[in-house]
């Protein structure tokens, strides 16, 4: 990989005038009227605004650029569809490359490191937003928008339509990142199941309360015994309550840095993310932004009783409710293995995967019926026993366009082309359409969504809700998300593999994790290179002397199964509807 990246900055150096397209305003309007409709805008607008991206356009046509993204629908159509677009339409040709996440976030942390300009763009997760507004290495939008990028910034952004510019935000108030994809964790189940009255009969007999969307982890685990102990045959096909993964990748320790936590109940209260402990256990007092510490020593939660829990849970329910072959799953694999059909429901579940879910009988996907109605629906994420009010309720990946001040002036001006034209009103419904990873509420709002909503499985209804923003990615308490995400995977992996019991492994990720912040603090103190804002790390106490504070890590429950809780699906979407 390290040899493929260094190739780059090569390919990256060229900027090929030869053969490209002139900007040409009958291209725009054969894309407009072929290519990007439906829209949130008129063609007369859409014309008006392609315009504006041709006259913008003029100083860098002919100029080749590299951008570089992970692999979804969405950035699928942007490399193949909206590149084509763009390069007709202004004279500006981009490659734009998919890679895996890990090599994305690779990419962007070896050009940070070395100051090389290996891609000119990239569609990075907000979870690095903390990483970002710290380093500064990262382009400020907010003052080049308003500065030295004025001339190239599009009058119709309209950021105030865009639904997660909030997560992209660094604790100095300025926009760091643009949002171009966004997508949530939530639960998923079969809706076709869940309504038959024989299983709803059995179920009740059981447990004493009604099948239906589970509120809480033990109604979770209820279904999850229940599907594939009790019902363990549907239609002749083996059936399980539950679907994970648990590949020893670096995926595996995105599953649980994306909220697995505090799901649980790890961290503290507060939105988007908990004040002062978040999702990874990492404790920043309010008003300040220096993190200090991830141990429960230092007041923080990695290790503490919640997140031990959770990984506990997260390690039994893959051994005894998932299909075989489930632990040597990873990301990519596991998701779309729902289509199979033989599973009754996930916790923790991507709206990404929508487009795939919702794809035809006819090409292997056996959970909608023969009209190609959905059989399953997406509902929100149930909690544990530690979970609070006002605290986080699950993930949302907001992948957002980057680009490094490594990058020459130039070639940056035009990379921020490309990405408001791609997240433009002009064409950001189209997209998606196909992508189906929503980041404009005029998008979620327009008429064609109302149309197809009954076809999505409650998406439509999610984003169109006030919960569409209480589901957050990685906030401003993770100085380094590149340097602290790699530790996580290899030590939820020795649970799995037996190694290491849930509490030893967090044991050792909580201290892993301090150490590694008590170097970026003795950097920060020397240079300056966290400007200041870097861990400044509590010094060790015994746990007891946090545990159960009311700002501080949770202390053990005496009873970690309250009893189960559901809600109808009906009664969930009519709260979702009322809300919007």
């Amino acid at each position: 990989m390290r040899k493929y990246l260094l190739s780059a900055v090569a390919v990256s150096a060229v900027i090929a005038g030869a053969g490209s397209a002139l900007a040409d305003e009958a291209a725009a309007q054969k894309w407009i009227d072929n290519e990007f409709q439906p829209s949130a805008l008129s063609k007369d607008e859409q014309m008006a605004e392609m315009k504006w991206f041709i006259d913008a356009a003029k100083p860098f046509a002919g100029m080749e650029i590299n951008v570089l993204s992970e692999g979804i629908p969405t950035h699928s159509y942007e490399s193949e569809v909206l590149t084509k677009a763009f390069e007709e339409i202004t004279g500006i040709k981009v490659n734009h490359q998919i890679l895996g996440e890990g090599e994305v976030v690779q990419a962007v942390q070896t050009q940070m490191q070395t100051n090389r300009n290996l891609y000119d763009g990239y569609v990075n997760d907000s979870d690095l937003i903390g990483t970002h507004a710290r380093l500064q290495q990262t382009y400020n939008l907010t003052d080049q928008m308003a500065g030295p990028w004025a001339d190239v910034t599009n009058p119709g952004l309209d950021l105030a339509d865009f639904m997660g510019t909030k997560f992209t935000t660094g604790p100095d108030g300025k926009l760091y990142q643009l949002p171009d994809q966004q997508f949530a964790n939530l639960y998923w189940f079969r809706k076709d199941w869940f309504d038959r009255q024989d299983l709803k009969d059995a179920f009740k007999a059981k447990y004493g309360y009604d099948l239906g969307v589970p509120v809480n982890w033990s109604a979770y685990e209820d279904i999850a015994e229940f599907f594939t102990n009790d019902v363990k045959e549907v239609d002749g096909v083996q059936i399980y309550g539950h679907m994970d993964y648990g590949k020893r990748a670096p995926d595996l320790g995105w599953r649980m840095t994306d909220a697995w936590l505090s799901m649980a109940g790890a961290g503290t209260q507060g939105e988007p993310n908990g004040i002062p402990i978040d999702e990874w256990g990492i404790r920043m007092e309010a008003g300040s932004c220096n993190p200090a510490g991830a141990s429960v020593s230092r007041g923080g939660e990695a290790n503490g009783p919640a997140a031990v829990y959770a990984i506990a849970k997260w390690d039994e329910w893959l051994r005894k409710y998932a299909p075989p072959g489930a632990a040597s799953y990873d990301f990519y694999q596991s998701l779309p293995a729902l289509s199979q059909g033989n599973v009754a429901q996930q916790i923790f579940w991507y709206t990404a995967f929508t487009a795939d879910m919702v794809k035809p009988k006819s090409e292997g996907n056996n959970t909608v019926d023969d009209e190609g109605n959905p059989l399953w629906r997406m509902a929100p994420s149930p909690h544990g026993p530690y979970w609070q009010e006002g605290q986080k309720v699950g993930y949302q990946d907001v992948g957002s366009w980057t680009i490094l001040k490594s990058t020459p002036e130039d070639r940056a001006k035009a990379a921020w082309l490309y990405a408001q034209f791609a997240v433009s009103k002009t064409v950001d419904v189209k997209k998606s359409h196909v992508g189906l990873t929503f980041i404009r509420d005029s998008t979620v709002r327009h008429e064609s969504f109302t149309e197809r909503a009954p076809k999505l499985g409650g998406l439509v209804e999610f984003y169109r809700s006030p919960d569409r923003v209480r589901w957050s990615p990685t906030g401003i308490n993770v100085p380094d998300y590149p340097k602290l995400a790699q530790i996580w995977w290899q030590q939820i992996g020795d649970v799995n593999s037996g190694a290491f019991t849930p509490q030893e492994a967090m044991d050792r990720l909580a201290e892993e994790m301090d150490i590694t912040m008590a170097r970026m603090q003795q950097a920060d103190e020397a240079s300056g290179v966290y400007g200041g804002c870097g861990p400044r790390l509590n010094e060790p106490k015994d746990p007891g002397e946090w545990l159960g504070k009311a700002d501080g890590p949770k202390a053990k429950l005496d009873n970690e199964k309250p009893q189960g809780e559901t809600i109808a699906y009906d009664e969930l979407i009519k709260r979702w509807t009322e809300a919007n």
